[in-house]
């Protein structure tokens, strides 16, 4: 059992064209070392990207995920919106990132036949309270770079979408769709064409700092399923990269407050927040044509109207923040993600603002999903934050 994780990871290498480099393999106190060239730790859409692109850069990749495949989280339990930018202070990672990597993403999607579709959006108000929070919404998408925004009375959009009812609406028309399970597909078989191996099943615990570089604690992720909480965690296998991504998602703050030798008050608090989504049924008709929002709340973009490829009806995400869990249970992704049926009754009457003929009874529980962040309830939303290891040492 020892050695198993590092033999099963020298055999993956082995079995590919364009291998990662395997040096200096040493065992010290039992425990085998391995220096590797690059380690991305969780395979989500972030990592599958990352490691895609170190690949196509020339770098020798591993990537190591507790879960038996790729985009078992965060990655696969969202809207499958791809946003246009509007929502984020200017000047932000957010708004940079968001504009960017939607023209990116939809370049991607077209040249490597993804499913996807540019449908739009409509940002609505329903009160007159709320107009002139969607004019400030359109400015600050303005300012970020997004094109085409146009501002809409009511009458307007109603017309557009005849089961909305709305005061004012503000259309995204750059907003879309797209299979989000096909395009980690296409990332992981671009990373695997060039070299870039894949070891599931396998867990990082920890690591420490050893003459600058980070040393990486792995476990089986078995073992860790099987531990009994009584002594310590020990790694079965020691990695040496040279460059490590920390993008294991949920579990990336928790994970890197286990790197021994990392500045703690450097690694940003984490909030969690669980949304819902609830399918529309008994009906056979579509009922939108656009993606249908309101105004943003206080944690997330508020109960929406999602459409996915198939033409299924989704509703959701909304927002109930949660405690954390342990750090092992967090690395194993044992996070609560069942659909309260209670739930269901708060979100007909916020559907319904902008939706009023949703019969009673016409809402199924769909799923749900967690988003990670750096603001919690109440506080003012935090901008993305990208460190860099080596000036975050003891």
């Amino acid at each position: 059992m020892l050695k198993s994780t590092l033999d099963r990871i020298v055999r993956s290498h082995r079995n590919v064209t364009s291998s990662c480099s395997i040096s200096n393999i040493s065992s010290i106190g039992g425990v085998p070392k391995e220096k590797v060239d690059c380690v991305v730790i969780g395979a989500g859409v972030v990592g599958l990207a990352v490691a895609r692109e170190l690949a196509l850069k020339g770098r020798e990749v591993l990537v190591l995920d507790s879960a038996p495949t790729f985009g078992t989280s965060t990655s696969s339990r969202n809207s499958e919106v791809i946003h246009a930018g509007i929502y984020y202070p200017t000047h932000s990672l957010k708004a940079k990132f968001c504009v960017r990597g939607r023209d990116f993403l939809y370049k991607y999607c077209s040249q490597h036949n993804i499913p996807h579709k540019q449908i739009g959006k409509l940002i609505v108000a329903t009160r007159s309270s709320e107009i002139p929070k969607l004019h400030n919404l359109m400015h600050r998408g303005i300012q970020n770079g997004v094109d085409g925004l146009v501002m809409m009375e009511g009458s307007e959009a109603m017309r557009m979408e005849p089961e909305l009812t709305c005061l004012k609406a503000l259309l995204s028309p750059l907003s879309g769709i797209l299979d989000t399970h096909s395009l980690m597909l296409s990332l992981v078989g671009e990373a695997e064409n060039h070299g870039t191996t894949f070891s599931y099943n396998t867990t990082v615990i920890g690591g420490h700092i050893q003459q600058n570089h980070l040393c990486l604690h792995v476990s089986e992720t078995k073992t860790l399923e099987n531990w009994n909480g009584k002594f310590p965690l020990q790694p079965e296998t020691i990695l040496i990269p040279k460059l490590v991504v920390n993008s294991a998602g949920l579990s990336a703050p928790a994970l890197a407050k286990r790197f021994d030798g990392l500045r703690t008050e450097h690694i940003p608090p984490s909030h969690l927040a669980r949304g819902c989504y609830f399918t529309l049924s008994n009906t056979t008709i579509c009922p939108f044509r656009h993606l249908i929002y309101p105004i943003p709340e206080d944690g997330g973009l508020g109960v929406h109207v999602t459409l996915d490829l198939n033409g299924q009806v989704k509703f959701g995400p909304d927002v109930e923040w949660i405690d954390g869990v342990d750090d092992v249970s967090s690395f194993l992704n044992k996070f609560d993600y069942s659909v309260c049926m209670n739930r269901k009754e708060l979100f007909y009457p916020e559907i319904r603002k902008y939706y009023p003929n949703l019969k009673d009874g016409s809402l199924e529980p769909g799923y749900a999903g967690i988003r990670p962040k750096l603001s919690g309830p109440r506080q003012s939303p935090v901008d993305f934050q990208i460190q860099v290891l080596w000036l975050l040492y003891r």
